[in-house]
C-alpha cells in the first residue's frame, strides 16, 4: 500500500506511552469515519491521548466538560439577539469542531446527551428549525467513568450504538509507566508535530478501498445472524453495527499494510465493536469473551 502512516503511530507514542494498540484502534477508527468511546479510571491518560491525537493530524480540537446542569444549547450553540444590529446572531457551541472530546459524557443528563446524536451520525445540527453542516472531518471522542454512580446517567442505546468502538486505556506497562515517571516535563502541544492534510485524506480514501471478498462477507453475516438469533443477548447487532464492523476490519487491514480483509482483522476487532452493543442475557462477560463466544461457533472459510 502507497500511503505510509507509520509516522502518525510514531508520533502520537511518542506522548502516549504503552498504548500501542489503542492508539492504532483511534486511528482505525478515525480514518473509517467513526466515533470512540473509552470508558477507565480518571488519571489513565484519555484526555492526552485525544489532545496529541487531535494535533497530530491537525484537526481543530474542542473539549466539552459534561456536568448534570449542562443544555443542549451548551453543545450546539445558541441564537443570540444582537441589540447593535438589532438582528438575532448564531453562536456556535464547542461541537462545531473537527476534534471534539466529550469528557465524561454521562454526567450529562439524557435531554444533553442526545444533542450530540444528530452531530455523531449525520455531521450536522438543527437549531430553531435550521440545519447547520459541521466541519470536516468530525470525530468525537468520548470518555466515561465507570466507577462514578452517583450524579451519572447511562447511555441509551440510541447513543452507544453511535460509537463505531470502546475500549478502555488501562494502566501502562511497566517500562512505559517507568518512562512516563522519569519525565518530569507536562505534555506541550507545541512539541507535537502536525501531519500534513494530504496523508490524512490519502490514508482515508486508501481504507475506503480495501477488499471485501464474499467469503469474508457470508462471514460478516453469519456473525451478525448469530447475535440476533442465539437467544445469548439482550438486542443482536443491529445494521449500524455491522457496517461499523465492515468499517475497522476494512481500517485495520490498511493499518496491518494490506488491503484486503482476512478473518484476523475482524476477529481482533470484534471486541471493540461489541462491548457497548451486546449484552449477554445470563451471565456477565467481558468484550473479549463474548467476542470468543461468538467467534467459537463460526467457521471462516476466507
Amino acid at each position: 500500500m502507497q500511503t505510509d502512516i507509520t509516522p502518525i503511530i510514531n508520533e502520537v507514542e511518542n506522548f502516549i506511552k504503552g498504548k500501542d494498540t489503542q492508539v492504532k484502534l483511534a486511528l482505525a477508527a478515525f480514518l473509517s469515519g467513526g466515533h470512540i468511546l473509552i470508558e477507565d479510571l480518571p488519571g489513565v491518560g484519555k484526555t492526552s491521548l485525544a489532545k496529541v491525537f487531535a494535533r497530530v493530524l491537525g484537526l481543530e480540537y474542542a473539549r466539552i466538560q459534561f456536568t448534570s446542569d449542562m443544555l443542549p444549547s451548551d453543545i450546539l450553540g445558541i441564537n443570540y439577539f444582537d441589540t447593535r444590529n438589532a438582528s438575532f446572531e448564531f453562536r456556535p457551541g464547542p461541537v462545531f469542531s473537527q476534534f471534539l472530546l466529550a469528557d465524561e459524557i454521562n454526567r450529562a443528563t439524557p435531554k444533553t446527551q442526545s444533542a450530540l446524536l444528530e452531530a455523531m451520525e449525520e455531521h450536522q445540527v438543527s437549531i430553531d428549525g435550521k440545519t447547520m453542516p459541521l466541519p470536516q472531518p468530525f470525530f468525537v471522542m468520548a470518555t466515561k467513568n465507570p466507577l462514578e454512580d452517583v450524579g451519572t446517567f447511562e447511555l441509551p442505546n440510541s447513543q452507544l450504538d453511535r460509537f463505531m468502538i470502546s475500549f478502555a486505556l488501562g494502566y501502562p506497562h511497566k517500562e512505559a509507566e517507568k518512562a512516563i515517571l522519569s519525565d518530569t516535563s507536562t505534555l506541550d502541544l507545541d512539541d507535537v508535530k502536525a501531519m500534513e492534510s494530504d496523508i490524512i485524506i490519502q490514508a482515508k480514501e486508501k481504507v475506503k478501498g480495501v477488499h471485501l471478498s464474499d467469503a469474508i462477507l457470508e462471514y460478516m453475516q453469519e456473525l451478525l445472524y448469530f447475535t440476533r438469533h442465539s437467544a445469548l443477548y439482550e438486542y443482536g447487532l443491529s445494521t449500524r453495527g455491522a457496517i461499523a464492523l465492515s468499517k475497522m476490519a476494512r481500517a485495520w487491514a490498511f493499518i496491518e499494510q494490506r488491503d484486503f480483509v482476512i478473518p484476523s482483522d475482524i476477529a481482533f476487532v470484534l471486541p471493540y465493536i461489541i462491548g457497548h452493543r451486546l449484552h449477554p442475557l445470563k451471565q456477565k462477560l467481558s468484550a473479549s469473551e463474548i467476542a470468543d463466544e461468538i467467534l467459537s461457533h463460526l467457521h471462516p472459510d476466507a
